[in-house]
């Protein structure tokens, strides 16, 4: 669990589960309260959670990118794109992230 916190992988892969999770609260769980049962009040206050995770992943992985010399159009796109699609920041998690992780050591 230590390596979440001192790596800038271990804390990109770390907002990538919180950004994830706060999405597929939104979508899942918060839009369907507000549209079938009108009731707003989730969306307006997780709405901004999920806002700041999302810039947090967002530049967290642009720095990543650049402190690990990615190639734009191999990996870093992908990591950044995979925040807008629900279970996208899990897949890159599995795919890119974790090996790049468990190359550091």
């Amino acid at each position: 669990m230590k390596k979440y916190f001192t790596t800038t992988i271990g804390r990109l892969r770390l907002l990538a589960f919180l950004e994830g999770i706060s999405l597929l609260i939104l979508v899942f769980v918060a839009v369907p309260l507000k549209y079938y049962f009108e009731n707003p009040s989730f969306v307006k206050s997780f709405g901004p959670i999920h806002g700041a995770l999302f810039l947090l992943f967002i530049f967290n992985a642009l720095r990543v990118g650049v402190e690990q010399q990615w190639k734009f159009q191999e990996t870093t796109w992908k990591v950044v794109v995979a925040c807008f699609f629900p279970f996208g920041t899990f897949y890159i998690d599995y795919k890119i992230l974790r090996n790049v992780q468990a190359n550091e050591y």
